[in-house]
């Protein structure tokens, strides 16, 4: 065992105690996927824990729609099923080659009168709010992370993972997730999401947001109809865990409302 992954192992054991290594077993499983919908035209699978961002997403037909980070698209395939072709939704992803992955998905899935209010886009998350002010009825940030099942599963992941990695992206989803709030309308509602284990890119970022503003509340999601997928409360949202929901995950969740 490298010098890197023994951080690694250190860092995660610190962080889940005696869970870790029935956690670590679980992230090492490939992942189970489902296909997301039969009123697809051509079936797309994922893991349906990641489902639960974009499902519990408020959306109504006619709604104005930002999907913020949105490759590969199993997400925004989610939320074009609940616009039903009305309103618009604006798919974002930096990288072009994650956009042509979106884009085939958006093309390969969606029967053309779903994707005609479609808008695919490569601005930079963290400006968006800068730009574009109190524009949208709900935003999906699903915020680019740690992704530790990927680390544990790629060698030349875990070469280059460091204890800063965490704290360095946290950094740039806290900036996601304040122009995400300029960009949403007062009264509107932004789901944050990550597919990490670290405390500090979850509740942390969230903690950290509503200690400096007044202008939004959390939103608890309630109960969840999945029976597979467990979600266990945090300080502000909640994580599925791959160990207690049958392999599914890791997504980390939390809604949010821009109260002004």
């Amino acid at each position: 065992m490298g010098k890197k992954q023994e951080g690694f192992e250190q860092y995660y054991s610190e962080l889940y105690q005696d869970r870790w290594e029935a956690l670590r077993q679980a992230l090492l499983k490939e992942a189970t996927t489902l296909s997301l919908s039969d009123e697809l035209s051509s079936p797309y699978f994922l893991d349906p824990a990641s489902l639960v961002s974009a499902c519990n997403l408020p959306v109504n037909e006619g709604d104005n729609v930002l999907d913020m980070c949105a490759a590969p698209g199993g997400k925004t395939l989610c939320l074009a099923l609940k616009l039903k072709g009305t309103g618009s939704l604006t798919s974002n992803d930096r990288s072009q080659a994650r956009r042509m992955r979106l884009k085939n998905s958006i093309e390969q899935c969606l029967r053309p009168e779903w994707r005609s209010n479609i808008m695919i886009t490569g601005f930079d998350a963290v400006s968006w709010g800068v730009y574009e002010k109190d524009a949208y009825d709900a935003i999906l940030l699903d915020a680019p992370c740690s992704s530790e099942r990927h680390v544990l599963s790629d060698q030349g992941e875990l070469d280059q993972w460091g204890p800063s990695r965490p704290k360095r992206l946290a950094s740039q989803q806290y900036g996601m997730l304040c122009s995400a709030m300029l960009a949403v309308k007062p009264q509107g509602f932004i789901m944050y999401s990550t597919c990490s284990i670290n405390s500090i890119e979850n509740e942390g970022v969230i903690q950290r947001y509503m200690d400096r503003h007044d202008n939004a509340q959390v939103i608890d999601l309630g109960l969840y109809e999945d029976p597979r997928l467990s979600l266990e409360r945090r300080p502000y949202g909640q994580i599925i865990l791959p160990d207690a929901s049958n392999g599914f995950g890791p997504i980390y969740t939390c809604l949010m409302r821009r109260i002004k």
